[in-house]
């Protein structure tokens, strides 16, 4: 299958469907546009989605998975950070790329691999969606059988937690047990945009520290 992808052109913001796209031809497509690239991908029922973010939703994601990091590097919690790498099950015939994932729980499952197959490697403990663009696919990362979605939308953050093969929203990740992110990660997120981004790291690391 030849569709020569790099010749459509996705404004930002904007997304593209294909249709009738077997499991053979959306491996061929991944292959063709690449691993770095600012397009992400959803794929379900034969469904392919590409979408092109916006600055803004790549300005967040970069600072809401620096976030995490730093919080997780003060916790002394390990962690595999995998960004928006591509995770697909081939038996549901399914694909996503989340924004930001991190392996929390299940890191030493997966440390040290360059290459995770999902019909044998658990999920990403924690998937981040930034839905500037009404992209979220919750279904996908069901049935992948991710057990945390965390979706930032109109500068809020909501947490999901899967149960019987759908997502509820509730106050805490059980990753960072009773911590009030919902409320503080937009906070400093805002933050950066009049501190700048190293100020805030530097009082987000010391608000982590005193936790």
């Amino acid at each position: 299958m030849q569709l020569e992808l790099k010749r459509f052109n996705i404004p930002p913001g904007n997304k593209i469907f294909l249709r009738a796209i077997n499991w053979t031809e959306f491996e061929q497509i991944l292959e063709e546009l690449g691993e770095h690239r600012s397009a992400r991908i959803a794929y379900d029922n034969h469904v392919l989605e590409i979408m092109t973010p916006l600055p803004e939703h790549e300005s967040n994601k970069e600072i809401i998975g620096d976030l995490i990091k730093a919080l997780l590097e003060e916790l002394d919690v390990e962690f595999y950070a995998l960004g928006s790498t591509t995770f697909k099950n081939q038996l549901m015939e399914q694909g996503i790329e989340p924004d930001s994932c991190f392996y929390i729980e299940n890191e030493a499952k997966v440390r040290g691999k360059d290459r995770l197959d999902l019909t044998i490697d658990p999920p990403p403990d924690l998937a981040i969606e930034i839905d500037v663009t009404s992209r979220t696919h919750p279904e996908i990362y069901a049935s992948l059988g991710v057990p945390e979605l965390w979706r930032f939308e109109l500068g809020k953050l909501q947490i999901n937690l899967l149960e019987n093969n759908h997502y509820r929203e509730v106050d805490f990740s059980p990753n960072f047990p009773n911590l009030p992110l919902k409320k503080v990660i937009p906070q400093y997120l805002k933050q950066v945009k009049t501190e700048g981004r190293n100020k805030t790291m530097k009082a987000f690391r010391n608000w982590a520290k005193h936790l």
